[in-house]
């Protein structure tokens, strides 16, 4: 119940919080759009949908562009998570 109203707090659903997640699971502060991919699958729509989630990620500050199709965690992210 308490995830289900922070997802709506956030304006998130749960897929675009599974790939701000995969960031904690992984112990990392950076991962790649492969990694990411991984995670929503392997078939062309969900890598289009992988795609589209981090672009709004980014735009909106809980992801930030490293280059090189990498990708990291802002503190707006990591605050998102808590």
């Amino acid at each position: 119940m308490l995830l289900q109203f922070a997802t709506r707090l956030l304006g998130m659903d749960e897929f675009t919080r599974r790939l701000l997640k995969l960031f904690i699971e992984m112990g990392s502060e950076s991962l790649d759009l492969h990694t990411l991919f991984e995670a929503g699958g392997n078939d062309p729509e969900s890598r289009k949908r992988v795609l589209d989630v981090v672009t709004g990620l980014v735009d909106t500050g809980f992801l930030e562009s490293q280059g090189s199709d990498f990708y990291s965690l802002t503190d707006k992210g990591r605050k998102a998570l808590r």
